[in-house]
């Protein structure tokens, strides 16, 4: 583990990323078309957590056995679906990164990103009143061969990581504090632990719209879940051979060479 003590945000911060998968687009790293079913996933991952058959079709809401090809080739640890059209483009992405050195988008920021870095602070303190402990800043952390990284928002003594998400989207804002639903960020959480070694993450929405009526703050602490980082660490794998095929492509390539000549493995493999 490699960790880089830089302010996020700032122009080193933004360097050492470059070409790193970072756990912030885990879920984009993963994602993919014509695979399993929600259904169908669930039926997998109780699978693979050890719950008997009947159990499985009870969680997953099954009457009976899937009997899918593609459910079977998920239980033999087959890959199953295709890269989506943004999985590519994102692994392209890192590939011309990892040829210049430097982030393609220059460290471009949306006023939401720019909001996130800007309230932060504030929300790490009310972290620190409201759970009674100290935060440690922290910069990038990557994984010794610098192909995975994540930015955690602090450490949380020798164990606990901190993710501070500070939501504009009515939708999401809703969706955490009334429902609980943390489900689009536990790749990256999850990732955290991974890429850390630590053994539980404290989640927290940062909210200062909602001061006058005490909800400022939700928090929820994740505790590491090595069955979900096996199966995450599995597909990210596969996402970085398909970093690694763009990187060598882009470097082999001659001005002589017909770019239609050009057939990735992935292509190839669709076809």
């Amino acid at each position: 583990m490699i960790i880089y003590d830089h302010p996020q945000g700032s122009a080193e911060w933004l360097a050492s990323r470059a070409g790193v998968i970072t756990a912030s687009m885990f879920a984009s790293a993963r994602k993919k078309v014509n695979g399993l079913s929600g259904q169908q996933a669930a039926y997998v991952e109780a699978i693979r957590a050890g719950m008997t058959e009947a159990e499985a079709m009870l969680k997953a809401g099954y009457k009976a056995k899937p009997k899918s090809e593609t459910v079977e080739r998920a239980l033999r640890g087959e890959s199953v679906g295709e890269f989506s059209d943004a999985t590519k483009d994102y692994a392209f992405r890192l590939a011309v990164e990892r040829i210049s050195g430097t982030p393609l988008d220059e460290g471009f920021s949306t006023w939401a990103m720019k909001r996130g870095q800007e309230l932060e602070p504030a929300g790490r303190a009310e972290v620190e009143v409201k759970l009674g402990v100290f935060v440690d800043e922290a910069g990038f952390v990557c994984t010794d061969d610098l192909k995975f990284g994540a930015s955690a928002d602090g450490f949380i003594d020798h164990d606990g990581g901190l993710e501070i998400k500070c939501l504009v989207d009515p939708s999401r804002i809703r969706d955490v504090i009334l429902k609980g639903d943390i489900s689009e960020f536990m790749d990256q959480i999850q990732g955290g632990m991974w890429i850390t070694g630590r053994k539980w993450w404290q989640f927290a929405l940062y909210c200062p719209a909602l001061e006058k009526v005490g909800l400022q703050l939700w928090t929820k602490r994740i505790d590491r879940d090595d069955n979900y980082i096996d199966a995450l660490e599995m597909d990210l794998i596969e996402f970085e051979k398909l970093v690694t095929e763009n990187e060598t492509l882009l470097r082999e390539y001659h001005d002589e060479t017909d770019p239609a000549e050009f057939v990735p493995d992935w292509e190839r493999e669709a076809a």
